[in-house]
Order: C-alpha cells, then structure tokens, then sequence
C-alpha cells in the first residue's frame, strides 16, 4: 500500500493510493496515519479494504508529511562511507546517532526555509524507516518485522550549526521545514529488499546524489536492532538512515541553498518530493512579559 496524508498543514487527512495514482479517502476507515494505524494488525486490516470504493479525492491538495504525530526523529550520521570521505571525518565503528526536532516535519513539497543567520543550508536524500510494531531488544534477524514501510526524506541540514563552534548536530538539522517526508508512506511488503533502492537529488536542474542503499554501513535491520538496544521504539517512530555522497558541503568549492533554488530527489518506488527555497521572513511577536507587583 501507497499510504499519504493530504491537505491543509496542521489539518491533513488519511488517504490511499489507487492503481491509477489517485488518491482515495480513507477517513471512513482511519483517523490519521499514525500511532496504532501503522500497528501489523492495522495495516492488515487497510490491506483487506476495497480501494475502488473509496471517494476518489479531487483537485490538487497539499500533501502533508506521510505520517502524522511523530514521537521520535532518529537520525543516522555518516552511514555511507563515501559520504564520510566526502565530510573528512571517519568511517564510524558503529552507528552515529543524533534526533531532529519533530517540529522539522513537513510536506514532501513545502518550502524549505532558510533559517535566520544561516550561510551554510545544505541537501541530504535519504531513506526513512517508520516503525509499526514496537521494538525493544530486538535481533537484527526479527528487526525488519517491526517495520511498517519505507519513505523519502531530505536531512536538510545547516552545516555551521551542525559542525562549528560546539559542533551540535541536533541543532543543525532542526529547523523548521528541515524534514520533508514523503509523498507516501509504502508498506514494508512492497519494499522487497530495502537495501537495494536507487535514490538521488538535483538542485536547480542539477544532479548532485546519485546512489544506493547497498551501499550503506549499517543496514536498515542493524539500525533498528541497534537503536532497540538503548531506547525503545514505538509505532510511528522514523529512522532517516544516511545520505550517500553528493552533498552540497562534499563540493569543491562547497555549494549551498540560497532563496529560489529548487530541489528535486526520490527514492526507487518510493516516490519523489518537490520543493522550493525560501528565506525565513517571518515575524514572531514578542511575548509580555509578566508584571510582577
């Protein structure tokens, strides 16, 4: 199944991809992709629901992150070995991992935002792994069980927040509109071997990743399996997995967004996203401040 959410942000609705690329409204059956949605036992149930007779939705709506209410944004760092050349740092003895805020969340074709002071906003496609069955210990050979499908993410990430001064990961990569997932959410049964899936990303019409999950340091069942051993992982959880090589920070000289760049990248059957760079010129009022008497 090609599950998606679609409409306004903050107001998306559960939906299902037909056999003609169509989207069908699946809010008679389910409330939201999310939670105990993404249980074995619910997806089981989605499998046996006539799709033809769904209400085929109209017009063009935004589609929103394929999986609502995220508890935890798991991130692998330097999980292709080329991609660790590229950013001079070592090919890691065993996963490197960092958490993007959940605030980052966003449509597979929102703007992606340059936040304030930025000089050093860069690209990274990458495979998502969303957890269905809750995992805690678990073995590598039982991990992919608790899978319940596969996504595209772009790691967008702002290279001077991650790596200089203090160096803090988390803070480099948790902007807001700095985690597009989707267009869909693809079940783990049509995902045949997650560690053969072509992936790749262009800016403005060029290409810069071109690579494959075989190509990975650490598999998708080790991650789970090594992640499960230090925090327990629940139904709607996301690992992004690593990027391969290409990155802006990886040029000579290095490359990086500016407003009015486009960025285009996809995952093999897993769909593509689409999005346009904008700068940050929001205006956030000042909070008052509480009068002490």
């Amino acid at each position: 199944m090609k599950l998606i959410r679609y409409g306004l942000s903050g107001q998306e609705n559960p939906g299902i991809i037909d056999s003609n690329g169509d989207i069908r409204d699946l809010r008679g059956e389910i409330t939201d992709i999310s939670g105990e949605t993404l249980l074995p036992s619910s997806l089981d149930r989605l499998r046996k629901v006539d799709i033809g007779s769904l209400p085929r939705v109209t017009g063009n709506p935004r589609i929103g992150a394929c999986v609502g209410r995220v508890g935890k944004f798991i991130c692998i760092g330097l999980n292709y070995s080329d991609h660790a050349a590229e950013a001079g740092m070592k090919v890691p003895a065993e996963p490197v991992i960092f958490m993007k805020a959940t605030s980052a969340v966003c449509g597979p074709n929102d703007d992606v935002v340059i936040p304030r002071g930025s000089q050093k906003t860069d690209w990274e496609v990458e495979l998502g792994v969303v957890i269905g069955a809750p995992a805690k210990y678990v073995s590598p050979e039982n991990a992919l069980s608790h899978v319940a499908g596969y996504c595209v993410i772009n790691d967008v990430s702002e290279r001077a927040f991650q790596l200089e001064g203090t160096g803090q990961w988390t803070k480099g990569k948790s902007a807001d509109t700095f985690g597009p997932i989707g267009p869909w959410l693809v079940t783990a049964d049509e995902v045949a071997d997650p560690q053969n899936l072509d992936m790749w990303l262009e800016v403005n019409g060029r290409r810069f990743q071109s690579g494959n999950t075989r190509t990975m340091v650490f598999g998708v069942a080790h991650l789970i399996s090594y992640l499960s051993q230090y925090m327990s992982l629940q139904p709607g959880d996301i690992i992004s997995t690593g990027t391969p090589p290409g990155v802006g920070m990886g040029q000579r000289p290095p490359i990086y967004l500016s407003a009015g760049d486009s960025i285009v990248l996809g995952i093999q059957g897993l769909g593509v996203q689409r999005q346009t760079v904008v700068a940050d010129n929001s205006q956030y009022p000042t909070p008052n401040k509480e009068i002490r008497r």
